[in-house]
């Protein structure tokens, strides 16, 4: 965990994508995307089905880690409204667990935005914190520090000749969009125009490893 500060408040950037906010002993996570395998497999495209056991490994082991006493999902935590109740047994006593420990608030989504049964927890649009706005997909007009989710992020460099792939955070004075924190999910490059046009000019993409946040200017 390396610190990060963005809108007034330190935060502490984690290498699996997440962010957490010590004042609130918080951590802010973006596009779970649970139950994205067994929503494919409703079509006939079949994929392994331990993408929301893995993310769920995941999540608990960043909320031990941080000793969080709160969680923030920022939309798209379900591949759809119906991916709760899809999720196997274990899977669900999992989640709820977490979000009966937890003061545990999901922010809907464009895939989950019908979301009834959510595992516990509560359901918002979006959220004001301490002058943040939490919510799902950045608006480029919005004033306020806002943090969102949704591009999922990715930074694409060449390291010894070789060409690699990294999530990462996309930042600017205003602006901070988290990377997916799904097991299975794509992403944008941070550079694409749609995440620039959401960010605004002079954005830097955001790698944290165990001991520093490397940063990389993106161009307009």
């Amino acid at each position: 965990m390396v610190p990060f500060s963005f809108g007034g408040h330190d935060f502490l950037a984690l290498g699996a994508g997440a962010l957490f906010w010590p004042l609130h002993r918080a951590l802010l996570v973006a596009d779970l995307h649970f139950e994205k395998a067994s929503w494919f497999a409703q079509f006939g495209q079949m994929l392994p089905p331990y993408d929301s056991l893995m993310t769920l490994d995941d999540l608990e082991a960043v909320v031990a880690r941080c000793d969080a006493r709160a969680l923030w999902c920022l939309g798209d935590s379900f591949h759809d409204a119906a991916g709760c109740e899809r999720l196997p047994g274990q899977a669900q006593a999992r989640l709820r667990a977490l979000t009966g420990a937890l003061d545990w608030t999901w922010i809907t989504g464009n895939h989950d935005a019908g979301m009834t049964d959510h595992c516990g927890g509560r359901i918002v649009r979006e959220a004001m914190v301490d002058g943040l706005m939490l919510r799902h997909e950045a608006e480029p007009g919005e004033p306020r520090p806002e943090i969102s989710g949704h591009f999922h992020p990715k930074l694409r460099v060449t390291v010894r000749g070789r060409r690699i792939a990294r999530r990462c955070f996309v930042a600017t004075p205003t602006k901070l969009i988290l990377p997916a924190f799904g097991s299975l999910t794509g992403g944008l490059d941070a550079d694409h125009p749609e995440i620039v046009r959401a960010v605004g000019r002079g954005a830097q993409a955001l790698i944290a490893t165990d001991t520093r946040l490397m940063r990389f200017p993106i161009a307009a």
